[in-house]
């Protein structure tokens, strides 16, 4: 029998219907064993999440301030719960602490990661399961960096020693026992970690959504759902802006090659989707696993005759770009000319003086500036075996009166970038989706 890691995030533990859905779930399935549970999320668009509470209580006692009106609005989301779920004995006392804890310690990073503790401490009585705390096996060093090996390590021992066990997400330990919280996807981050340390069988990640759809929703009515993803399709959907999950968050069970399932906490029968480290025969049934793209970037086009021959023409272009602290998401180049896609935001104050630099620097025949660029990304295995994708993709665009001002693809035939005018995003997107997708 294999062993199952489970994440619950904010809003499947908002409140007490949210913990008897999950108890639900774990208890359906015996190989459930290992659950990672973040803090309370919004129970509507009204409402405020528990950690975003903790850092303004932080923030209170920072400025010495009072700060008991806002816990009490904590506590009492907690007492909701814990009252509703007949495990309130006590629990009075350990937020009374905990907000003690948080006025003497000062410190953001352990008043945030309050939610976590807390909820996990309420899911383990909920379920009579055992709880361990995050910060005695989840370790960074020094500096804050994440030591994988080290907690891989002492983590895997401590969950040897209990059957079935709850973990706060979102925080771990400095060496001088001083929390310490991830600074992205922090819960999800935790998940992975637990996974991979349980030598799991399988990583659900429980939302509230019934995983990964081809397209953003938003843009696409009703987009087809993706059943099967391999973890180089996560990422560059991802990396360009898909938002279910970021590949980042789950790297360790990417590391471990263990499958991750992305599931519906609020329809836990629905098949969701499966994320796995190679491309199953499903992954390339299909021509493309999904679209998806970021608005604002800038082109910076460089042209000098015989560029290709220049020793270190490419290396200059970049420093002028380091110097300032500035980083690039494309390289489209040809043999005269060279291309950045810079995002606006890192242009913002530099601008002037990286075309100055690599005037300077470089000496080249002309450089053409021009915003107002999306770039969108079509990604899939199936792409590689499927004659005609390019061709598909392109005439759609043509059909739909979009100009195409870029086109990177990568020599793994993996995706195709292209970049569009903004005002044309979703008019592309649509048009790239209604050509692969009947």
């Amino acid at each position: 029998m294999g062993i199952k890691v489970c994440k619950f995030g904010g809003s499947s533990l908002a409140d007490a219907a949210h913990f008897q859905r999950v108890r639900d779930i774990l208890l359906s399935d015996p190989e459930r064993r290992f659950v990672v549970a973040s803090a309370p999320g919004k129970r509507d668009k009204a409402d405020e999440k528990v950690t975003d509470l903790l850092y303004q209580c932080y923030r209170a006692v920072e400025r010495k301030q009072p700060a008991e009106e806002i816990f009490a609005r904590i506590a009492g989301r907690y007492m909701d719960i814990a009252c509703a779920l007949g495990v309130q004995q006590g629990m009075e006392k350990v937020l009374e602490d905990t907000f003690a804890e948080i006025v003497r310690q000062k410190s953001p990073d352990f008043a945030a990661s309050r939610g976590e503790y807390l909820n996990a401490f309420l899911l383990a009585r909920y379920l009579g399961w055992d709880f361990i705390d995050a910060k005695d096996f989840v370790k960074f060093d020094r500096q804050g960096i994440f030591a994988s090996e080290w907690t891989n390590e002492i983590l895997a021992g401590a969950l040897r020693a209990h059957e079935r066990a709850v973990l706060p997400g979102f925080y771990g330990s400095l060496p001088n026992g001083e929390i310490h919280t991830f600074s992205r996807g922090g819960s999800d981050i935790s998940g992975a970690i637990v996974a991979r340390a349980a030598q799991a069988e399988l990583y659900e990640n429980w939302t509230d959504v019934s995983g990964f759809l081809m397209a953003d929703p938003r843009v696409v009515e009703n987009p087809q759902p993706i059943d099967v993803l391999t973890y180089r399709e996560l990422r560059e959907l991802s990396y360009m802006g898909a938002t279910v999950l970021h590949e980042d968050a789950i790297f360790p069970v990417h590391r471990a090659g263990i499958p991750t399932a992305i599931k519906n906490t609020n329809a836990p029968e629905d098949p969701g989707t499966m994320i796995v480290a190679e491309p199953t025969e499903a992954c390339f049934r299909r021509p493309i696993t999904g679209i998806a793209g970021h608005k604002d970037f800038t082109l910076i086009s460089i042209e000098k005759a015989m560029m290709n021959s220049e020793l270190g023409f490419g290396r200059r272009v970049l420093q002028a770009l380091e110097d300032f602290g500035v980083s690039f998401e494309h390289l489209p180049t040809g043999i005269d000319t060279m291309c950045v896609v810079i995002p606006d935001r890192e242009l913002t104050a530099t601008r002037a003086q990286i075309v100055s630099r690599i005037r300077e620097t470089c000496q080249p025949d002309s450089i053409e500036i021009s915003g107002g660029l999306a770039l969108i990304a079509t990604v899939g295995h199936g792409m590689v075996k499927t004659r005609g994708t390019a061709a598909r993709l392109f005439t759609a665009l043509s059909e739909a009166n979009v100009n195409v001002r870029m086109i990177d693809q990568g020599s793994s035939e993996l995706n195709i970038i292209v970049g569009v005018d903004v005002a044309d995003f979703e008019t592309a997107v649509r048009a790239i989706y209604r050509a692969f997708v009947k």
